[in-house]
């Protein structure tokens, strides 16, 4: 009998969007085991894409800032809520995110950075740990740059100017001037917060993801029962669909909900005269892929007193 319980079916549906009974079979199915779950019920055609890798429940704040034409973004955790609105915790997570702008987005020669006032970043870390009383971790950091143009930065919801849940770097190479990349680039920015991409184009895509979506799209059409010469057809139409949705570049623009990214962004050039290149970009999201321990406190209560 396949080990899952309750709350496993309940982030199974949240993920998927499927009902109970199909989660709970999924489950079963698969011993579990809650990616293989996923690919279960897509394959049944019981699900869309579960963009998450994991629950996103870890806490802390992510961090951007730009200095002449380069970006930094740095995501740093805590345990709670609450170590993340704590001013000792977000005055931290500004600075890292200042000092980010000055190494090459190594994480272990981030944390290696003099700290202002003595010491360096992960020692000041170790610091505010003993400080605030909760565990705290530096978990990543990435950069981005132009060699003319701008960087553009945007946080979603944010906590204080530079730092929230979701921080979004846009890199625009072009001659054009300030007064037009900089809104352009605004809008992108807003853009890739809700859509999520996955990467700048289909071809960017991760080798690995695509094989699993092949893999699921090929069980899928072939229990269509067609020829295979009409099944192979089927896979390759659903691995260019999954490339458009998820590629910034062919992903329908959520300001006008008809206009291709690359469309938007030639159109910008072809009025500002001079060519715009959307070069990079970087997405932070809060505790993407990692998956918290949650504790019922009842249970909890009841070990400790031994009922």
């Amino acid at each position: 009998m396949a080990e899952f319980s309750a709350k496993d079916v309940k982030e199974l549906r949240e993920r998927t969007g499927a009902g109970m009974m199909d989660s709970k079979k999924a489950l079963q199915e698969n011993n579990g085991d809650m990616e293989a779950a996923i690919d279960w019920l897509r394959t049944k055609g019981l699900a869309a894409a579960a963009k998450k890798a994991g629950r996103t429940a870890a806490e802390g704040l992510v961090g951007v800032a730009v200095s002449g034409t380069s970006g930094a973004a740095v995501e740093v955790n805590s345990e709670t809520d609450f170590v993340a609105k704590n001013d000792q915790f977000q005055d931290f997570v500004a600075e890292v995110t200042k000092i980010a702008l000055g190494t090459d987005a190594d994480l272990e020669a981030l944390k290696a950075s003099e700290y202002p006032g003595g010491g360096t970043v992960e020692e000041k870390l170790t610091a505010n740990i003993s400080t605030i009383g909760e565990n705290q971790s530096l978990r990543r950091v990435a950069k981005t740059s132009v060699e003319k143009g701008v960087v553009v930065s945007y946080v979603h919801n944010a906590a204080k100017p530079g730092m929230g849940k979701i921080g979004v770097l846009v890199a625009l190479e072009s001659d054009a001037g300030a007064d037009v990349l900089e809104p352009l680039g605004k809008q992108l920015a807003m853009h890739i917060a809700a859509a999520s991409p996955l990467a700048l184009t289909g071809e960017g895509l991760d080798a690995d993801t695509i094989e699993r979506e092949r893999a699921i799209a090929t069980e899928k059409a072939a229990e269509s029962g067609k020829p295979a010469n009409i099944v192979e057809k089927m896979v390759e139409g659903s691995i260019a669909k999954y490339r458009k949705e998820n590629a910034l570049m062919s992903q329908i623009f959520v300001m006008d909900n008809k206009s291709k990214i690359e469309d938007v962004v030639a159109r910008a050039g072809k009025d500002a005269g001079t060519e715009i290149l959307l070069k990079d970009f970087i997405r932070f999201q809060l505790g993407e892929g990692i998956e918290k321990k949650e504790e019922n406190f009842a249970e909890e209560v009841a070990a400790a007193v031994g009922a």
